[in-house]
């Protein structure tokens, strides 16, 4: 995909005259030289993907430090007994989170959407609308080809890299892409997607990454679950025709900026924010006394 701005992704589709997934697709059968056969069946093969990692959670599984795992089953218990706020689809978001940040913890297959550290945000919001019945596999690939067009868009003009950018560039820029996903499978211009990924990212400007032990798991697998909640948030404020006041593509740059005046302590190091904390540093020792 060779869009460099979130305005042009957009203007190729009003020019056009076709879908914001179909402008996605276009740009990126130009670059990869595929044919379309070929670009939707990798498409569906990484909705197929997302979709095996939630159905192959094993809650009773943690990781080698210890410190994930079961946490999903453990929200669907409380949901189940109607213990939680929300609704279905919100419990639902945030349990699917949890399990593909935790199996990317367990050394599962994942998708990185856009990265592993934030590869439950994408997936989170979609897997409930599909198994609602909401959402068929032809209109999740096109909202994954939106997600995908912002989530290029952002790597272009700024970084998807937590040690370069902090987790602004990872959890942020996954919920800028879900929220737009979002937006698109319910009928949102593209306007209104690129609003959508405006605001998600602009929520989560200045979000460090402080992996406790050097670990993408604490706060790692919980802040994916804020992302996807931010982004059904945001995707909900576009559809109901609230605007953002900065332009998707001056937020992107906004965050790229941001990243780069962060403390290289918080950017993906392990020796800032919540890694340094006192029980932050005496994890830390712990699992290298075991290791």
């Amino acid at each position: 995909m060779a869009f460099l701005s979130c305005e042009e992704m957009l203007a190729a589709a009003r020019s056009q005259k076709i879908t914001l997934a179909e402008a996605v697709l276009r740009s990126d059968l130009e670059e990869s030289r595929l044919t379309e056969a070929h670009s939707r069946a990798a498409m569906r093969h990484l909705w197929q993907v997302m979709q095996a990692t939630s159905q192959e959670y094993d809650p009773t599984q943690r990781s080698r430090s210890g410190l994930s795992g079961g946490d999903a089953a453990k929200v669907e218990q409380a949901w189940q007994q109607g213990r939680l706020l929300g609704d279905d689809y919100l419990a639902a978001v945030t349990a699917e989170a949890l399990k593909t940040a935790e199996c990317n913890a367990c050394m599962k297959r994942i998708v990185a959407a856009p990265t592993a550290g934030s590869c439950g945000v994408l997936p989170a919001v979609l897997l409930p609308l599909a198994r609602a019945g909401q959402a068929d596999e032809d209109a999740v690939c096109d909202a994954l080809y939106v997600a995908a067009g912002f989530g290029q868009v952002i790597a272009a003009r700024a970084t998807l890299a937590g040690a370069e950018g902090g987790c602004q560039a990872e959890v942020g820029a996954a919920s800028a892409m879900a929220a737009a996903a979002l937006c698109n499978l319910k009928g949102g211009t593209p306007e209104q997607c690129a609003a959508a990924a405006a605001m998600a990212l602009g929520n989560l400007l200045g979000l460090v990454c402080d992996p406790v032990a050097g670990l993408v798991e604490v706060p790692c697998i919980k802040r994916n679950v804020v992302g996807a909640v931010n982004a059904v948030s945001c995707a909900n404020m576009a559809l109901a025709g609230v605007d953002y006041a900065i332009p998707c593509d001056e937020v992107i740059d906004a965050m790229g900026r941001v990243g780069s005046l962060l403390s290289p302590d918080l950017r993906e190091t392990g020796q800032g924010g919540l890694a340094a904390t006192p029980t932050g540093v005496k994890i830390a020792r712990q699992l290298a006394q075991e290791g």
